[in-house]
């Protein structure tokens, strides 16, 4: 059984975490860079590369808001890790030292004053790799989720009309140009869960199932449509990417959940 240390882990997530709060998603920064829309849309676009082109210089936050640490695991079932919990945990304290502490208790809003717990999603895979990706949510864009439990007799355009609304209704408060996450099929949790993974692929790269790939070309261009575009200054450019991830479910349900995130698209992977 492969060994994994995890004072190694917490040393490379610490990089990690520092490094995306930093400097936003490359592909995002480029798009936005050379676009060219609405008159204002534009001008709009490019103060946003600007911002991250400083960010990265002078090495300080690129939003204010860091957000809340998500976590990815993937775990092999051929691997040993004594801590990794912990790890991943004073982690992200030792990451976030210098930044906006923003979690708190549901209740009674207490602050955590460290930005822990970290929220920490573990899939077991068979193998002896052990990858974790990492994705910074604020809260300005996660507050526009959207779960929908659709029947199957809803289908597929059940699923266009469920993300088109939830870009229209809350695509103006979430920060755009956006990238749309969307997960469809287990359970309830199960989509919502797939929605936040879509948002880990790259810029530009479609699912690897056609007929989900189409659906997602398909969505990219009715968002579009709406004209909410960079900065909600109007345009063609609501949206620079939709991502979708399926899972088998239930003969009886069609769950679809809708993850808009904002421009400052922060995420990275580590493997070990």
């Amino acid at each position: 059984m492969k060994t994994i240390s995890a004072a190694i882990v917490r040393s490379r997530l610490v990089e990690l975490i520092t490094d995306c709060l930093i400097k936003p998603d490359k592909a995002v920064t480029e798009v936005l860079r050379n676009l060219s829309d609405a008159p204002a849309a534009t001008v709009a676009a490019k103060l946003i590369a600007q911002n991250n082109d400083i960010a990265a210089s002078e090495r300080i936050y690129a939003c204010q808001d860091t957000g809340q640490a998500v976590f990815f695991v993937k775990l092999g079932d051929e691997i040993s890790c004594k801590g990794l919990h912990n790890a991943i945990v004073e982690a992200t304290r030792e990451a976030y030292a210098a930044a906006r502490k923003s979690v708190a208790d549901p209740l009674t809003r207490e602050n955590t004053h460290d930005n822990t717990p970290p929220i920490i999603e573990t899939e077991l895979v068979s193998g002896d790799a052990l990858e974790i990706s990492f994705l910074a949510k604020g809260a300005g864009s996660e507050n526009m989720t959207k779960l929908y439990m659709l029947t199957p007799a809803d289908g597929k355009a059940g699923i266009i009309r469920s993300v088109v609304e939830a870009v229209e209704n809350g695509g103006r408060n979430a920060c755009p140009p956006l990238v749309v996450g969307v997960g469809i099929g287990g359970v309830s949790e199960t989509a919502c869960r797939l929605s936040k993974l879509a948002l880990l692929r790259p810029l530009g790269e479609r699912n690897a199932r056609a007929d989900v790939a189409e659906l997602e070309r398909e969505l990219l261009e009715k968002v579009n449509a709406l004209n909410i575009g960079v900065a909600a200054l109007g345009g063609k450019t609501t949206a620079l990417a939709v991502n979708m991830e399926v899972a088998p479910t239930h003969i009886g349900m069609l769950p679809v959940a809708v993850n808009l995130q904002c421009h400052s698209l922060r995420h990275g992977t580590v493997k070990f």
